[in-house]
């Protein structure tokens, strides 16, 4: 089998862009949660927290970007910034059929779906242009990516909900490991709309703490009372080993396992065993025993039901309590980007050698499994091992495991 490495990585979040300023933010254990003043109009929507992108886009050439709505845009902000860091903005070889793309998200973009209810709620197809089906498809990511960037290589669509960016890296993983292609762009991205919170908020999974923003979300606390939704970006640029030593790329991890199956139950509801499986398939894949993992960036939704599913399904697979943290507690969840996004900042903690602690973690629900939860000003630690976690709506579950560069 062939080694699988990344060699560039780019985020597009609440947080910011780059790793030096989104670092600082994290070592201020503050979250970007804020209230959104505009959703008072909306009758029966509880929550009216959300974690928001104030950070104008970059501005491309129109004719490159007319099919694309906000989503892809975050998309293509995040892969112009990670083929920035791999050395490949105009290399060649992006073109030469060995490079694909693996992206997804939960929706395509929503204001052009509306054009779309438009016509067939009032009978009126004014709003409608020939890009309006291109920014709202479910693969308008992936398809964008690919046409922008000129790839001629494998296309992958992981619409799997909030397993969408983790999904997209371990099947482009498993594309190179295998050897169909030397490149991979992978990840996901969701943009923030009232749609994808309702979606929680009819289920009473989204956070109602609406005067203290910064309360909230507070994954694995006694008093947690929910998500909150998020937008943004990831990808990595994932290569074949010997092919980024060829070229002198700098290899910020290696891939070196992925799990994922699923529950085959309930649509919604999280299910220890075959999340518990999930892990073991990462490990085995990657040949390692569990007290290899130094550190695990958990999904940590914030939810009462998935926090302790998840928390024992970990225990039950470590079977000690294993330093963990949730970075969904400070930019909210994703969704459809939670996956790359979370995997390329636990990349970049596990070179800077310090994990971000578990903001409003205050007093551990009892039901939760024993676990290290990382708290206070998080912690230095040396490790060579990380694991990354993601579970999604279909009962969908993924497990990467990444290993530090020599």
């Amino acid at each position: 089998m062939r080694r699988v490495v990344v060699s560039g990585g780019g985020v597009f979040c609440a947080l910011g862009v780059e790793w030096g300023g989104i670092l600082a933010k994290l070592r201020l254990c503050r979250n970007a949660v804020c209230r959104m003043e505009a959703w008072d109009s909306y009758e029966g929507i509880h929550t009216r927290l959300a974690a928001p992108i104030y950070e104008a886009l970059p501005e491309y050439p129109r004719k490159q970007t007319r099919g694309m709505g906000r989503v892809a845009l975050l998309a293509l902000a995040a892969t112009e910034s990670a083929l920035r860091k791999a050395g490949l903005e105009e290399a060649p070889l992006l073109r030469n059929g060995r490079c694909g793309v693996a992206y997804g998200s939960s929706l395509g973009s929503v204001p052009p779906l509306m054009d779309f209810y438009r016509l067939l709620v009032e009978g009126n197809s004014a709003a409608m242009s020939a890009t309006t089906y291109i920014k709202a498809m479910p693969h308008t990511c992936a398809a964008n990516l690919e046409v922008y960037y000129g790839l001629t290589g494998r296309l992958m669509s992981t619409n799997t909900a909030c397993t969408s960016g983790s999904m997209a890296i371990g099947y482009a993983y498993e594309a190179i490991r295998h050897g169909q292609q030397e490149l991979m762009l992978a990840g996901g991205a969701e943009e923030l709309s009232l749609a994808d919170v309702a979606v929680f908020d009819t289920l009473f999974a989204t956070s109602t703490r609406n005067e203290a923003p910064e309360q909230t979300p507070a994954a694995y606390d006694r008093g947690r009372d929910g998500l909150v939704v998020g937008e943004g970006a990831g990808t990595l640029v994932l290569e074949e080993y010997n092919h980024a030593v060829a070229r002198g790329a700098h290899i910020y991890a290696e891939v070196v396992g992925f799990g994922t199956n699923t529950d085959g139950a309930h649509i919604t509801q999280p299910n220890r065993a075959t999340m518990q499986r999930a892990l073991w398939l990462a490990l085995e894949d990657a040949g390692l025993s569990p007290e290899a993992i130094g550190y695990i960036n958990t999904h940590g939704t914030a939810t009462g039901v998935g926090d302790i599913a998840e928390s024992h399904a970990t225990r039950e697979v470590f079977r000690r309590p294993v330093a963990v943290s949730t970075l969904k507690n400070y930019i909210g969840h994703t969704l459809g980007a939670c996956g790359a996004i979370e995997a390329w900042l636990t990349i970049n903690m596990l070179n800077e050698g310090w994990f971000a602690p578990n903001i409003n973690l205050r007093e551990l629900d009892t039901a939760c499994a024993e676990l290290d939860y990382l708290t206070g000003t998080g912690r230095a630690m040396e490790v060579e091992y990380v694991m990354s976690n993601n579970f999604a709506f279909g009962g969908i579950n993924t497990s990467l495991v990444f290993k530090r560069p020599r």
